[in-house]
């Protein structure tokens, strides 16, 4: 829940700091925050599905289903190969031995909840020197859809339409808006005036 009158969306994380971000604190032992973060970038899952993912899920084939819960569709996510390996690395570290096991969780064997995710991601922001306004779960399913439309190049329109689905858009406006673009559109219209 957020405190009355502060700004609640939720800012994506550039690819690259989030990339880095991975690596760091795999290296520092945190290795079930580093698979979650890039499992909400690499899938542009929402976090209700991120939190019901199993090992068995991100490691028996090159791809999963999984039922939205918000929406009760399914989505089929292809695991990225040079990902894939990140996941392996988790899998041994965390000594985790039962690939039915829900990915993320906590000490006591518990699922983390959205808040607690929050809460860490908070946590990690301040001591990583994150540059990201608000930073949440939902930052990591806005990088994910950034990345897809800022690699697009020339198929930019067509990366929209792709997103607009995948996140169950109801119209290509409304993904432009989800990820930032609309305002930043409308912005560099100032640009256009010489003085």
């Amino acid at each position: 829940m957020s405190v009355k009158g502060t700004k609640t969306t939720a800012d994506y994380i550039e690819w690259n700091t989030m990339l880095s971000l991975i690596r760091r604190l795999y290296k520092d032992g945190d290795y079930t925050m580093s698979l979650f973060i890039g499992c909400g970038c690499f899938f542009g899952l929402r976090v209700s599905d991120l939190r019901r993912l199993t090992w068995r899920m991100l490691l028996d084939t090159d791809r999963f289903t999984i039922t939205e819960q918000k929406t009760t569709k399914l989505r089929t996510v292809k695991v990225n190969a040079d990902f894939r390996t990140h996941i392996e690395k988790c899998k041994m570290a965390l000594g985790v031995e039962d690939l039915d096991a829900l990915c993320f969780l906590s000490r006591k064997k518990m699922v983390y909840s959205t808040q607690r995710i929050n809460i860490r991601l908070k946590e990690i922001k301040d001591r990583y020197h994150i540059k990201v306004d608000n930073f949440s779960c939902h930052s990591l399913r806005k990088a994910f859809g950034r990345r897809v439309f800022e690699q697009s190049g020339e198929n930019a329109q067509l990366a929209l339409v792709k997103l607009s689905e995948l996140f169950n858009h109801s119209s290509v406006a409304i993904t432009k808006i989800y990820l930032g673009l609309r305002e930043k559109e409308l912005l560099e219209t100032y640009d256009l005036l010489d003085f």
